[in-house]
């Protein structure tokens, strides 16, 4: 096993490098990673032990893999698998497949990374392959919109670095166990680091902007796995030390309710998937135990809204309401708005019923009142008018060249809707009626209150939070909150 682990990790590289000696290969290649990451993330599922690898001593690089490491390399291999089949007929030159190899490989080593200098490494070259997609279109926007995720990341990592070495000063390792004997200050650095790489309550604020402004195969890709590079590491630090577990918890359900408190009012179609993004990252890490399912089911979910949100013939809620959109397409954004809502059919019911199971006390009725704002979140999709002739939503959509639908579409969206009805399986004994009772009525409450109250409320939330100069200047107030948190 240690050799098709290192096989696998260094695959996307060798592949992604050849992709430039054979371009007429790098969809194939491209494809082919992600493939191989399916079939790794399964055998590791089907493994019972985990897997522990110290290749350089305390200087080097240590591996993690188990069974939550699955998880995640399951999400990223059928979203990667997604989008390069999404993009198979759009003409995408070898240099942006290379991209997505590189992106691939990297956020896998973030999955099984168990030190914090190995960590940095995978984290910086995400950032970079993150930056070269979103400035993929080489607009005078793009490229504004790829410097700030840039400089922003870059930014977060200082802070993180510095706390990984404080990590091996005070312990001689940069593994993750070191936090529980390092300064507060290097705890603090290295969360902070994380909760901006990982989109996490008002440090992922840069978010919205990032996911709504990039085209949405790259949107998918970040919303599906890239932040989730920096969610993984709060989940196994919470796991691994019960010190860090309620401060992770904490941010959790901080970022929960910040994020759908925005993604409610919302009126920009993307804007409110990257705001309920942030929410969502939020229900992973407030229950670290079972994050790992809740991150497959939101992947995937999300990665199939954010390309059909794609081809919609408007971004706007208020003009979508007037003309209505294709059935097949309305079909698509409902199941995967009713899965991240919890309902039952969909893994996004057994996620939301395992994670409320593992909340601890205090956690629950916080997180009850997200859910039902989630609901109301997605009502504004399920709701949209469906065309069931079809015949105006696909005029529509012919107008714009850029949102044809293409059977690339259909074949991703099938992959990720499958993926979210064939992950039933793996909880099903949760499956009870005091359960799906619970989750119809909780999406009921949210469906009415969106039905009676918001659907013609307008409300515009400032989004000076957002600006570029505050997002530097929140890392400093986030910085003293988690050194705050630690000393107590």
């Amino acid at each position: 096993m240690t050799n098709i682990t290192i096989a696998w990790l260094v695959l996307p590289f060798l592949l992604g490098f050849s992709i430039y000696l054979i371009p007429k290969l790098d969809r194939i290649f491209a494809l082919g990673i992600a493939l191989a990451s399916g079939v790794y993330a399964i055998q590791l599922f089907l493994e019972s032990s985990s897997l522990n690898l110290q290749l350089l001593d305390n200087f080097g690089v240590s591996l993690t893999i188990d069974r939550l490491s699955s998880f995640f390399i399951l999400t990223n291999a059928l979203v990667t698998a997604a989008i390069i089949i999404y993009c198979w007929q759009t003409g995408k030159k070898a240099f942006f497949y290379m991209q997505i190899a590189m992106l691939h490989g990297s956020v896998n080593a973030t999955f099984i990374c168990a030190d914090f200098i190995s960590l940095y490494v995978a984290l910086e070259v995400i950032s970079i392959a993150a930056f070269l997609l979103i400035t993929y279109p080489r607009t005078d926007r793009s490229i504004w919109v790829g410097l700030r995720y840039l400089f922003i990341s870059n930014v977060a990592m200082l802070f993180y670095l510095v706390g990984a070495v404080l990590v091996y000063k005070a312990n001689n390792s940069f593994g993750y166990q070191g936090l529980l004997g390092s300064p507060p200050e290097a705890i603090a650095l290295i969360f902070l680091g994380l909760l901006a790489k990982g989109g996490i309550f008002v440090s992922g604020l840069w978010l919205p902007l990032t996911h709504s402004e990039s085209q949405s195969q790259v949107s998918a890709m970040l919303s599906g796995i890239v932040v989730k590079a920096g969610v993984f590491p709060l989940v196994r630090c919470a796991l691994i030390l019960e010190e860090i577990d309620p401060i992770v918890r904490f941010f959790g359900v901080a970022s929960a309710v910040l994020g759908v408190g925005y993604a409610i009012w919302e009126q920009d179609t993307k804007r409110t998937l990257a705001f309920s993004t942030i929410s969502q990252l939020g229900f992973i890490i407030a229950a670290p135990a079972v994050g790992g399912f809740y991150a497959l089911t939101h992947g995937l979910a999300k990665s199939a809204l954010f390309l059909t949100a794609g081809i919609l013939p408007s971004r706007n809620f208020q003009e979508l309401q007037k003309q209505g959109i294709d059935a097949k397409v309305w079909l698509v954004l409902t199941i995967a708005s009713l899965s991240i809502s919890g309902f039952p059919l969909v893994s996004g019911f057994e996620a939301k019923i395992i994670t409320t199971k593992n909340l601890l006390p205090w956690q629950t009725l916080v997180m009850d009142i997200t859910a039902i704002g989630t609901a109301i979140t997605y009502a504004k999709f399920v709701f949209l008018p469906s065309n069931l002739l079809t015949k105006n939503a696909k005029e529509v959509v012919k107008k714009d060249e850029k949102t044809k639908i293409q059977s690339g579409f259909w074949w991703a969206v099938t992959i990720l809707i499958g993926g979210l009805i064939g992950a039933n399986v793996l909880y099903y004994e949760v499956y009870t009626i005091p359960n799906i009772v619970k989750q119809l009525i909780t999406i009921f409450i949210g469906w009415t209150i969106y039905l009676l109250i918001l659907r013609k409320l307008i409300l515009k939330l400032p989004r000076v939070a957002e600006k570029f100069d505050h997002l530097i200047g929140v890392m400093s107030l986030m910085l003293i909150l988690v050194f705050w948190m630690v000393r107590i």
